[in-house]
């Protein structure tokens, strides 16, 4: 068994980091167990799995979307895709499982763990992942439900979010069993608010990748990743400087090795990965400079709304991002922006470009279509939340075998898991709502008895050669395209 190296040794620019403790229901996480020494072992694999199956390491570039999944999905669900579908999954929901929500506390809006023990503290140290970086956004954007902030006077940051973390395997069995190094970008999106979509500018305007006009985005998605708040330690960079800047420091680092760029997330989140990879295809940063070999780039996107016009779907097409959109048909966040002209719409083409119409929006790659409904797990309600819950739509994954078929849990994964942020199983099951939260609420009990708040370690910023590895990104990559914005 390989041993889980420390995060200084594997990436020598970032600082070996405190541990932060928590409390998790053992008894609603019993599909997986927590090891008990520094050993990693991959349970990404399934029952379902036959024999005959070739092994992951062999067909990794067809699951990570070469051939844009054909014949994976339907007309009977690949358990290599689907196991990977759920592995990427849970790495987002672990954006919203470390995430600090609570108002009352001063760390409101930040991850509440440090980098080196993420994987530690959410039972997920068997994936074999190395926290390289955080990510952080200036909340200062007009996206004013999705922010996070404490009501206190005193607080760790009072313009930046947490956004999400870039990671990489460092686990030598589990990167045999990948076929290759993998570098996991997962962006946080939103939980419990839905309502979030409706306070989109719905504005499409160019992103500053490329030097085509006629390829557009969402204005509230473009803000969030490239704004900055100088005045801020955390914002001082834009999420994009952070993001191009650790993932050149990555393959720069991991140059003669198979290599492979995922990218995930939920809801906003999942706009932020289709839109990032964009960024890194469009720069060619995913092109190796000495062999100029292609790395594949692959998103994993989960309940996403459609981030830009017909033009930049083409692009991404172009550019060979692929895209997976998992989906649940009784989602409305998927739907919008774009409601009034969209991919479906006959016309869409000469809309957008004869008359120019300014809301002609387009989802970029292959779409997974499930059906909560067809769980026998779940309510029958029209609960909006929990349509868009991520764990619904990873419950969903699991027991989804191509269209028209059965609906079983070929992993078994734990149906308790649904419940962790709503109220969407049937009651006959008896687990909770809304069950997932820090023993006490975080609170300690201090040797005089009282009962507080524990004081955190303050999160690293940027790594000391962030600066280094963005000007190589400017250098070699931008060739005339603005990196900042105002």
């Amino acid at each position: 068994m390989a041993l889980v190296v420390p995060l200084h040794h594997t990436l020598p620019s970032l600082p070996l980091l405190g541990r932060s403790p928590i409390s998790t229901p053992t008894s609603l996480l019993s599909h997986k167990t927590k090891p008990n020494s520094a050993t990693i072992k991959c349970s990404c694999t399934s029952s379902e799995l036959s024999e005959s199956e070739p092994p992951l390491r062999q067909v990794w570039k067809q699951i990570q979307g070469s051939n844009d999944w054909e014949n994976m999905i339907e007309p009977t669900m690949n358990p290599h895709l689907r196991n990977e579908i759920i592995r990427y999954g849970e790495l987002a929901q672990a954006c919203y499982d470390s995430f600090d929500f609570d108002p009352h506390s001063k760390y409101c809006g930040t991850c509440k763990y440090q980098p080196s023990q993420f994987f530690d503290n959410l039972n997920m140290s068997h994936m074999g992942y190395t926290i390289s970086r955080y990510l952080y956004a200036t909340s200062n954007v007009n996206l004013p439900n999705f922010f996070q902030k404490s009501s206190l006077g005193t607080v760790w940051s009072p313009h930046a979010n947490w956004m999400g973390y870039v990671a990489v395997t460092t686990d030598k069995e589990q990167i045999q069993r990948l076929g290759r190094r993998d570098i996991v970008i997962a962006w946080r999106g939103t939980v419990t608010y839905v309502e979030w979509i409706y306070d989109l500018k719905d504005i499409l305007r160019p992103p500053l990748f490329s030097n085509d006009p006629t390829i557009k985005v969402e204005s509230g998605f473009y803000d969030l990743y490239t704004k900055k708040e100088h005045s801020c330690t955390y914002c001082s960079f834009s999420a994009r400087e952070q993001l191009l800047s650790e993932v050149n420091r990555l393959l720069h680092y991991y140059r003669d090795e198979h290599i492979s760029i995922t990218i995930t997330g939920h809801s906003l989140g999942a706009a932020l990965a289709i839109l990032s990879a964009y960024d890194i295809a469009e720069l060619n940063l995913n092109v190796l400079q000495e062999t100029k070999s292609i790395i594949p780039l692959t998103v994993f996107s989960f309940a996403g709304p459609r981030v830009g016009n017909l033009k930049f779907k083409e692009r991404c097409e172009e550019l060979g991002v692929k895209v997976l959109r998992v989906v649940n048909v009784h989602d409305v966040v998927p739907t919008l922006p774009g409601i009034i002209t969209n991919e479906k719409f006959q016309f869409q083409r000469y809309v957008e470009e004869a008359l120019r119409f300014p809301w002609s929006y387009a989802h970029v790659g292959t779409e997974m279509a499930l059906d909560n409904r067809e769980s026998p797990f779940l309510k029958g309600s029209n609960d909006l939340v929990c349509a868009h819950n991520l764990e619904v739509h990873l419950h969903l994954v699991d027991g989804y075998h191509g269209k028209g078929k059965r609906f079983y849990l070929a992993s078994k994964r734990d149906i308790a898991l649904v419940n962790k942020s709503c109220d969407f199983l049937r009651s006959e099951y008896g687990v909770p709502p809304h069950w997932r939260q820090d023993e006490n609420k975080g609170m300690v009990r201090g040797r005089d008895g009282r009962w507080v708040l524990p004081e955190r370690p303050r999160l690293e910023a940027h790594p000391p050669d962030m600066l280094h590895h963005l000007h190589q990104v400017l250098n070699n990559h931008l060739l005339g395209h603005p990196l900042e914005t105002t």
